[in-house]
């Protein structure tokens, strides 16, 4: 209880207008009051990755999925980041197993050369969470059109282009 009452000041202190609702601009303020700082693009993608009403603004109970999912993600970068600052690829592809995604070679490293922003191949927290949201959103968009379950998909010209610009961060 202790956790959801520091949850609800932490988003009572970002929505001034105490709508019960925030949008893309009040999360990147209540991360950055955490230390995390994303692009208004990865902000907006964490609020569609969440929005369960599809209005486009994050409600509490919405705050409140995005933290764990932020939490999950934390822990894993934490426990295999080893107190140097950033992960390298192999403890990329190690964090990511341990939040739960599995990819192929191929896309890991596209995955990882579209995300590493020095180009150095050391990934810091923000770029790790920026990434893990990426592959939530791709996996939650693949999900819906995998009727069957089998990790499969066929999609028409007018459903690719749907996923598409569904997916753009």
């Amino acid at each position: 209880m202790a956790n959801e009452e520091r949850l609800r000041a932490w988003f009572e202190s970002v929505d001034v207008q105490g709508a019960g609702q925030i949008n893309g601009s009040d999360l990147k303020k209540a991360l950055a009051a955490g230390n995390l700082h994303f692009s208004d693009s990865v902000a907006q993608q964490m609020i569609r990755m969440h929005d369960a009403d599809r209005n486009g603004i994050m409600s509490f109970a919405e705050f409140v999925a995005l933290n764990k999912f932020l939490s999950n993600v934390q822990n894993a970068y934490i426990v295999v980041e080893r107190g140097r600052g950033f992960l390298t690829l192999n403890d990329v592809y190690e964090a990511l197993t341990m939040s739960g995604y599995a990819l192929d070679q191929p896309a890991f490293y596209t995955l990882c050369e579209s995300f590493d922003e020095t180009k150095k191949g050391r990934f810091r927290l923000d770029d790790f969470i920026s990434l893990c949201i990426f592959v939530q959103s791709a996996r939650n968009l693949f999900t819906s059109y995998d009727t069957t379950g089998q990790g499969r998909v066929s999609l028409d010209f007018n459903q690719f282009v749907y996923c598409a610009a569904s997916c753009r961060i």
